[in-house]
């Protein structure tokens, strides 16, 4: 019998084995998984490694440089951002000092930090507490980033950042920590750069990114109802970005659907799109299509944060359009 568990405790979980495997690690940041009912998970951990839970004062540009120096001088912190919006007052610890450290020191300093937040639209968090700027992380050189969407992906992943020579950023949303999925069938790190293929099909390829898995996946079965197969992959890690299993996929279905919670301009749902379209152009029958959040900052209001963001039922529309689209040949589009 399958054990199941919800993603924020086989997040804690993760952090435990990897605090257990290397007496280098520590965490910094006490509220690692919000403010929620699920922030009592990590009393297990400040009982079982008393004096590696740091609970610093809230400064977000001070607990980055702070992790980053560490883990110059040879340890290895978790650092917990709190709420994505407030990545941006670390950014230049983050991008200007973790990221290129290796590379401006000639190969001498390694930065093994990893970076921790809740993205993402939460209901009400209105337009200071629901951002996902995990597309503009990814354009920074030297970063490794991952996004989990099921519970045994999060174990694994955080297992991968905390065991990473790199600095790493772990992308969850705050909605995922209460979702519920099988136990992860073994307690070791997952690679990092290999994507996972969560419902097989013939006829369309979804790619989604961390909450928007599982939109993707009611959709899917919705769609299953009429005869169309989906195929759903979960990149799981954003950079280095598994281009080779979706550009697989691709082949096989000849259509793509890219789906990002972040806003459309400048995010991975057009990065991703722009790649397909250079190196998979000629196994499409359709254009890619996208689904991402409006170029909006987010609204309290709930109506209109639902309108805003996708949802299996834009994720649907958009793979229906995809389907009913055809690639003009270039006598057509000559002529």
């Amino acid at each position: 019998m399958t054990k199941m568990t919800s993603l924020a405790a086989a997040f804690v979980e993760g952090l435990h084995d990897g605090l257990r495997a290397d007496p280098n690690a520590s965490i910094v940041g006490g509220y690692v998984l919000g403010l929620g009912p699920e922030r009592q998970m990590m009393d297990r951990i400040r009982a079982d490694f008393p004096g590696r839970v740091i609970d610093p004062p809230t400064s977000e540009a001070a607990v980055a440089a702070l992790g980053t120096g560490a883990a110059m001088a040879g340890a290895r912190p978790f650092v917990d951002l709190g709420t994505a919006s407030f990545s941006y007052l670390a950014f230049s610890q983050i991008a200007n000092e973790a990221a290129v450290a290796h590379y401006m020191s000639g190969g001498r300093l390694t930065v093994p930090v990893t970076f921790h937040f809740l993205h993402g639209v939460r209901g009400a968090g209105a337009a200071q507490h629901s951002h996902s700027p995990h597309a503009m992380l990814a354009n920074v050189p030297g970063l490794e980033i991952v996004a989990p969407s099921m519970p045994a992906d999060a174990y694994g992943l955080v297992r991968a950042a905390m065991a990473s020579p790199n600095p790493t950023l772990v992308v969850n949303h705050a909605r995922l920590l209460a979702i519920a999925g099988p136990a992860p069938d073994d307690r070791v790190p997952l690679p990092l750069g290999k994507a996972d293929i969560k419902r097989p099909g013939r006829d369309v390829t979804v790619l989604a990114i961390s909450l928007m898995v599982h939109p993707a996946l009611a959709a899917a079965e919705r769609l299953a109802r009429d005869g169309i197969e989906v195929e759903v992959v979960d990149p799981r890690s954003l950079a280095p970005f598994d281009a080779e299993t979706l550009l697989r996929s691709v082949a096989k279905t000849g259509r793509l659907v890219v789906v990002d919670e972040a806003p459309l301009t400048g995010g991975l749902a057009s990065s991703i799109a722009g790649m397909v379209a250079e190196h998979g152009f000629w196994s499409l029958k359709a254009p890619v299509g996208r689904v991402a959040r409006a170029d909006t900052p987010v609204p309290y209001s709930p109506p209109l944060e639902k309108f805003i963001t996708p949802d299996a039922d834009k994720i649907e529309a958009a793979i229906r359009r995809t389907l009913a689209a055809r690639r003009a040949s270039p006598a057509t589009a000559s002529g």
